[in-house]
């Protein structure tokens, strides 16, 4: 059975716009006698043709794998496989990050024995309500499609099942087919004809004319809209097509974390990303628009300003390839793929005009004016953190990809960073999964062999993952970790400050005896010396002329490498016109919170209309 996975699988294609790429590029995984003499014995037998990536860490495989097929706009994927019980259940948090930001990946874990003879095994959950439940029933939450392969011939069913998931646009994400260890081994005579050539025909999603109708109609009766421009447009590539309309009609653009970088920063029509991580220019705008139209987004809180971002919209218009998130906020929706969506609303609307003057203009030279003061700012006691990512701005090449997830660093990347070059800017925001990042630059270098990639993560999310760090050193590829060290995780820090709490867990601080809380003094880590010991050249840099000087010595290095950057805390960009509704405590003894409560709640009160 693993033998026939691994043939069918390597002949599976993917065609898009006419263009057909093999679709499975190979296995990444960690053996254990789960898997090792089953899926692992198929692995070494076609290893000509099915490349396979030995990892050292199951999550973090799992995120190479899904930074992969997200670099490569989900034409392409890696699977990812792993022993029964905790390595198995080491891949649902990936899986949730896949399946959050529609990207595909294939999941292979193993599962306890079908025939249940030598039952329970090692690493097995037993239920005594439901004997046929295991630790990778888990993965049901979190996959788009699930199957347990109890018989080697279901594999046929199940494999065709998962392909058909993988390569749907709408329906994308983790995949889940579990492998009992007997099944795994088990011979059935499969018909050749599951072994031959498959394409999968991602054929574009075309517009309804009615529902184009519809929209255009609506866009008529409001002289001041706003594009909405999401990760959709990305992987339908119509940037392009979504800026022409802009123009036309004279409209602004504001995008989402994962639509970054497919408008050109230097249209006239482009506002910078709006939401709770956003600019002034866009929220600005987008406050005062009377119209939303929505491309490719889901329209999650940090789009949306948690619904506070469009106050005086009277209504929304909505293109997506998903037809749950095309009929969000009530919006006249068109369930397409967002290229061709976007080039039927434009011919529908010939004759339309916004009523915008000057206003895209002055709110983007105020904007401009903030990011100039922000690349001044000096500290007497260290750097900015804000001031360092400008600097780095200008060091990188715009041929270099850089990747992030979590924390503060998000949040400033989408506020100040540049794109000059779609698909340099790689974010994984859906989900903020902390531990992606050194994965996810392991897994674009995957993608974009060629070019190189910087990991930006704090040392709160380095700590959490960075064993693919040594895998890239293994494997010969090459990528960059800028660590920013503010000693703790300063961004919820931020947050339990701004809610009239004070400091409690959020720094990493020695605990004292006297306070018995972790109030002592910062906790010293030689994250260089880790980087070091895995084979990587690093450094540790406090000053800008350090950073230049490790920058050109890392961008030299023929091996991975790691730049520490001790940055003070709290020094990230703070809100612009933005809002957050977090679960601020209604009930509390400080008189802060009660306080930040009232606040928050003020606003929340107005937008129960959504």
């Amino acid at each position: 059975m693993a033998q026939a996975l691994v043939k069918f699988l390597n002949n599976q294609y993917i065609s898009v716009d006419g263009k057909e790429s093999r679709f499975v590029q190979g296995v990444m995984g960690i053996f254990g006698h789960g898997n090792v003499v089953g899926l692992g014995q198929a692995l070494e037998q076609y290893q000509d043709e099915m490349p396979y990536t030995q990892g050292k860490n199951e999550q973090e495989i799992a995120h190479v794998c899904v930074a992969f097929a997200k670099q490569k706009k989900r034409h392409a994927i890696y699977a990812c496989t792993a022993s029964i019980g905790p390595g198995s259940l080491n891949m649902v948090t990936a899986a949730g990050t896949a399946s959050v930001n529609r990207i595909p990946i294939l999941l292979l874990p193993s599962d306890a024995y079908a025939d249940r003879q030598p039952d329970p095994v090692l690493q097995q959950l037993e239920r005594d309500s439901d004997y046929s439940v295991t630790v990778n029933d888990a993965f049901k939450a979190v996959s788009r499609y699930w199957d347990r392969i109890q018989r080697p011939e279901q594999l046929m069913n199940a494999a065709l099942n998962a392909l058909r998931v993988l390569t749907d646009p709408e329906k994308t994400g983790a995949v889940t087919l579990c492998l009992p260890q007997d099944v795994q081994g088990e011979a059935y005579d499969y018909p050749k004809a599951f072994f031959e050539k498959r394409v999968w025909y991602s054929d574009r999603k075309p517009a309804s004319e009615d529902a184009v109708k519809r929209a255009a109609d609506l866009i008529r009766k409001f002289r001041k809209p706003m594009i909405i421009s999401g990760g959709g447009v990305r992987y339908s590539d119509a940037g392009i097509e979504l800026e022409k309309f802009a123009e036309k009609y004279g409209i602004p653009i504001a995008e989402t974390q994962a639509g970054k970088g497919e408008i050109a920063p230097n249209n006239t029509f482009y506002a910078g990303c709006a939401g709770i991580c956003g600019t002034s220019c866009a929220n600005i705008l987008a406050k005062e628009a009377d119209l939303i139209i929505a491309v490719g987004t889901k329209l999650n809180d940090f789009v949306t300003n948690s619904k506070a971002g469009y106050l005086n919209a009277g209504g929304f218009v909505s293109i997506n390839v998903s037809r749950m998130d095309a009929l969000k906020f009530d919006a006249v929706s068109i369930v397409s793929d967002a290229k061709m969506g976007v080039k039927a609303l434009t011919d529908a609307l010939d004759g339309y005009h916004s009523d915008y003057t000057n206003e895209i203009a002055e709110m983007k030279a105020s904007w401009n004016k903030e990011l100039t003061r922000l690349s001044e700012i000096e500290e007497e006691n260290g750097l900015s953190q804000t001031r360092v990512l400008m600097e780095l701005q200008k060091l990188l090449s715009p041929e270099d990809t850089i990747v992030s997830a979590s924390g503060s660093l998000p949040s400033d990347l989408e506020r100040v960073w540049k794109v000059r070059r779609p698909g340099s800017y790689h974010l994984e925001y859906g989900f903020s999964c902390m531990g992606y990042e050194v994965s996810g630059a392991l897994g674009v270098k995957l993608a974009e062999p060629e070019r190189e990639v910087y990991a930006f993560v704090g040392d709160g999310g380095f700590l959490m993952g960075h064993s693919d760090l040594l895998t890239s050193i293994q494997e010969g590829k090459k990528i960059n970790v800028l660590l920013f060290n503010n000693s703790g995780h300063q961004c919820i820090h931020n947050l339990q400050r701004s809610q009239g709490m004070g400091t409690f867990g959020t720094e990493f601080r020695f605990r004292e005896e006297s306070t018995k809380g972790l109030t002592g003094g910062y906790v010293p880590v030689d994250y260089p010396a880790i980087a070091k010991a895995y084979g990587a050249n690093a450094w540790r840099v406090k000053s800008l002329e350090e950073l230049k000087d490790a920058f050109a010595k890392s961008r030299a290095s023929k091996v991975s490498t790691l730049i520490e950057i001790d940055v003070l805390p709290g020094t990230m960009t703070g809100g612009y016109e933005n809002f957050w509704r977090v679960g601020t405590a209604a009930v509390a003894e400080k008189e802060s919170v009660r306080e930040a409560y009232e606040k928050l709640n003020k606003v929340v009160v107005t937008l129960r209309k959504y």
